[in-house]
């Protein structure tokens, strides 16, 4: 294809990118030189073709790049940086991840909120159990213990929320001496990670340094939805050189999404949100609002109703967190009423209607 193909092949996938020397995309799997059995889980898990945020992401990820990756919710941001990592891990001999188990993770992963962590999880369990690589997850609610029996136990990818991890630093639970890569937006666990195998800041952090070695320089990536300014600050101090990939309109609206602001006074709002929901709208329903206190007053009075709903936030325990964000997947329950801790990355399938309660604290968290 000739750079004029190639151009009308990224419009036509929406994709921008920004930085130097960046690898054309990949238009299949074939084309991205992943290692076969790789190639087989990634066929036996039902991703037919790549999103367009794996287009490009991947073979960026495959020169050791540093990459800064923003598209929507449920675009399959969390394969594009599963992969390449999956695809390095892969690459090492089996002598060396045996007697590595001691000194830590390969990849560390920060995700905000607990269910991200989980949701993350589940995607690396299910590429990286048939190839024989481990994940474990780091999040509040559970026995501290009992997960540092499983780091014990060694793994090669640790996903957590950055206070629980910071604990199990803290606490000795962890060791991060062969930790290579990572996506955060907390700085003080990078006292923690290692500075001797840090890219330099100049051309040569543009170029591939033997992907295929325990001898390369950390890789950082970044993957979210929106970029606010704390991020793109942070960016800028810890990745070196990177690769930017931009999927559709960034910092607009989704066009195929329809938006709509209801004025009404408080005491109005109850009224106008049964007015909507009496619709006949197909669930799954979210209701997004600002207090946890809402949030149960609110599920308290659709009990009442003909509406099955649940609640989630962050002063509920874990087991209750899950509990309700599992009726909601399995369709057990048609409305998640929640405050924002479901709205950081969380994919729930086929959601029809997201209803903002209350006014959102800033316009960027309720896009």
């Amino acid at each position: 294809m000739t750079e004029r193909d190639w151009r009308i092949f990224k419009e036509d996938y929406d994709i921008t990118t920004k930085g130097g020397n960046i690898p054309h995309p990949i238009r299949s799997w074939n084309e991205a030189g992943l290692q076969q059995d790789i190639l087989d889980v990634i066929k036996t898990c039902g991703y037919k073709e790549p999103t367009p945020i794996q287009r490009q992401a991947i073979p960026i990820g495959l020169q050791n790049r540093d990459v800064i990756g923003i598209a929507e919710t449920g675009s399959g941001k969390t394969a594009a940086f599963l992969i390449p990592l999956l695809s390095w891990i892969r690459s090492l001999p089996a002598a060396d991840t045996s007697l590595d188990a001691d000194s830590g993770p390969y990849a560390l992963i920060l995700a905000p909120t607990r269910e991200l962590v989980q949701q993350i999880e589940k995607e690396a369990i299910k590429f990286g159990k048939p190839l024989n690589i481990t994940a474990v997850s780091i999040i509040g609610g559970v026995s501290r213990e009992r997960q540092g029996f499983k780091l014990h136990l060694g793994c090669q990818i640790v996903i957590g929320t950055p206070g629980r991890l910071i604990d199990v630093l803290e606490n000795r639970y962890l060791t991060l001496q062969q930790y290579m890569g990572f996506e955060a937006d907390v700085k003080r666990i990078l006292e923690y990670v290692p500075v001797t195998n840090q890219k330099p800041d100049d051309e040569l952090a543009e170029y591939t340094k033997d992907f295929a070695s325990k001898h390369k320089y950390r890789q950082t990536v970044m993957f979210t939805a929106t970029m606010k300014p704390a991020i793109e600050r942070l960016a800028r101090t810890y990745l070196r050189r990177p690769a930017s990939v931009y999927v559709g309109s960034i910092g607009k609206p989704n066009e195929r999404v329809e938006q709509n602001i209801i004025m009404c006074s408080e005491n109005e709002k109850r009224s106008k949100l049964f007015e909507i929901l009496g619709r006949g709208i197909v669930p799954p329903i979210i209701i997004f609002v600002n207090h946890k206190k809402t949030v149960d007053e609110l599920a308290k009075v659709l009990d009442k109703t003909k509406y099955h709903s649940c609640a989630l936030h962050g002063g509920k325990n874990q087991q209750s967190r899950d509990f309700a964000l599992g009726q909601v997947e399995q369709g057990k329950k048609d409305i998640l009423i929640a405050t924002d801790v479901v709205g950081r990355g969380i994919d729930i399938q086929d959601v029809s209607l997201v209803i903002n309660y209350d006014m959102t604290w800033t316009i960027q968290g309720k896009q």
